[in-house]
């Protein structure tokens, strides 16, 4: 039976967390460190990351986490066991992939044979082949492409066959079909991982890259995870440019996307949206506009964005619903290259039914693949270890919990009101306290049940509350729900979080919200500075 109905797993592209053992074989210095690196611009903001145990993954303790913890998600530090550190061998293995040998890459250009033959299948010659910087290239080669029609030609430390043309020599969907001929010409020795169509607009010297690229990647060489989940007959939702990177292998549905704003929003749409299975994002940024263009101070305030926007997206999370973050390679910002570097990545995984644990250093990227289909209740026989059970606490089901508050309802104290409530709460290491409401001659001296069941539970040394169900009713009978009062609130915001869940049960229907829906403005430590 499967653990959760829906996993968002989401890929902040290139957001590494430190230099791996064998960072010098791959052109890297032992020191570059992507996450340490941006976290000392004044544009960066993790509030909401550091809540979620950020500090506590191997290696990052240097962010720090904020004074009330209250570690919610399990965290790892992950390990890429393919030699490589591009986006294509590293999404393969996030999908299950562990590749034997890196991509090809060319940097002294592509051989002769290569451009002829693309010359021959597109009819226009070829300028510059070389590695270069993508803004530079058409800065200096767009005029001669303009004048010509031949195509720019270019690569990087990546294994990327690059094509730049201006749109009005070029249009997109010629050069989409140019590309899509260089890649039945890239095979074999010469298989790069990405064909890519890079065009551009303007005038010199302002030339501009447009939102129109398009990725043409070499076929996984075996099933992923999006097979085996695709298989199964659920969906696989590819966000981005994650439908490239997979050659359409495995995927159901493809949404592109044109920024991380624009595959944060789409992300946004889907959460409301009832599907079965795996939405895998991608957002490109951080590595295309930052991390290649050594801007610390951008890839920060783009870190500040996307947890800005994560502080939103986890209250609309469902009970059943599993978030992954992580990354698929480092490209420190301070490097003296502008090319991706060999780091661990971050992992991050939040949900109801997610305890907060330390996983330490995970072997292989793989290992996300083999727990997403574990979670999923999906067969997969691909690469990777998982680690479903590790993370997985003892939940007690919505019905479960209700019931417990209805066994604590019947020891209420109510001789005034005659208004008797149950409480149980559930806690972040999976264990249950229940109480209920004990009245008193002096109103003031009144306790409700859900404080009753908080307090025995912080009195057992928990400090934080995931899940609570209240139930209540005149004469113990129930007939309405049993909505938690101001006092009340306030003290599950102190051992909650936004994403606590709150159960409400009327005899009949059981409503389902949580704290940042009941309660959304707080009175915390933050007040009294």
């Amino acid at each position: 039976m499967a653990d959760a109905k829906r996993v968002f797993l989401i890929v902040l592209d290139s957001l590494g967390i430190g230099a791996m053992p064998d960072a010098e074989k791959f052109g890297d210095t032992a020191d570059v460190n992507t996450l340490l690196h941006i976290s000392g611009e004044k544009s960066f903001r993790a509030g909401t990351m550091r809540e979620l145990g950020l500090g506590k993954i191997d290696g990052v303790s240097y962010i720090g986490l904020p004074e009330k913890a209250g570690r919610r998600a399990a965290v790892a530090r992950m390990t890429e066991s393919s030699p490589g550190k591009d986006t294509t061998i590293g999404h393969w293995e996030i999908a299950g992939i562990i590749s034997d040998a890196p991509l090809p890459t060319f940097p002294d250009g592509f051989p002769e044979d290569v451009l002829q033959a693309v010359s021959e299948a597109t009819g226009r010659g070829i300028l510059r082949n070389e590695p270069y910087s993508g803004t530079q290239v058409i800065h200096d080669y767009g005029r001669a492409h303009i004048a010509t029609g031949d195509l720019i030609v270019y690569t990087s430390a990546d294994s990327v066959f690059q094509i730049a043309a201006h749109e009005d020599v070029i249009p997109v969907p010629e050069l989409y079909e140019i590309c899509e001929k260089a890649r039945a010409i890239l095979t074999g020795k010469n298989g790069v991982g990405r064909v890519i169509a890079r065009p551009f607009v303007g005038e010199y010297p302002n030339y501009t890259r447009t939102a129109n690229r398009h990725d043409y990647s070499l076929l996984p060489p075996q099933d992923t995870v999006l097979d085996a989940i695709k298989s199964a007959g659920l969906n696989t939702i590819a966000v981005g440019k994650i439908t490239d990177i997979f050659a359409g292998k495995g995927v159901t549905e493809t949404i592109r996307t044109k920024s991380n704003d624009d595959g944060m929003r789409v992300t946004d749409e889907l959460i409301d949206k009832d599907f079965t299975g795996l939405c895998f994002v991608n957002l490109v940024e951080f590595d295309s506009h930052f991390g290649h263009r050594n801007d610390a101070a951008g890839y920060a305030a783009a870190v500040a964005k996307f947890d800005a926007w994560l502080a939103d997206f986890l209250p609309k999370m469902r009970p059943d619903d599993v978030l992954m973050i992580t990354a698929d390679h480092g490209c420190d910002p301070t490097d003296v290259s502008t090319d991706h570097t060999r780091e661990y990545t971050p992992l991050l995984i939040v949900g109801d039914k997610i305890r907060a644990v330390n996983l330490g250093t995970r072997a292989s990227f793989a290992d996300i693949a083999a727990t997403a289909a574990e979670l999923l209740g999906v067969d997969f026989t691909g690469e990777g270890e998982s680690f479903a059970k590790e993370i997985l606490r003892n939940d007690p089901t919505s019905g479960d919990l209700i019931e417990a508050a209805q066994l604590a309802m019947t020891g209420a104290y109510a001789p005034y009101s005659n208004y008797k409530v149950g409480a149980a709460v559930l806690t972040a290491n999976g264990n249950v306290y229940t109480g209920c409401n004990i009245e008193n001659a002096s109103y003031g001296a009144t306790v409700c049940a859900e404080r009753t069941a908080i307090f025995r539970a912080v009195a057992d040394g928990e400090r934080e509350i995931t899940a609570i169900a209240i139930v209540g009713g005149k004469d113990g009978v129930i007939t309405d729900f049993a909505y938690p009062c101001g006092i009340c609130r306030q003290v599950l915001a102190e051992f909650g979080t936004r994403t606590t869940r709150i159960l409400l049960h009327n005899g009949c229907d059981t409503l389902s919200t949580n704290l940042a829906t009941l309660f959304p403005h707080a009175f915390g430590a933050d007040s009294l500075k």
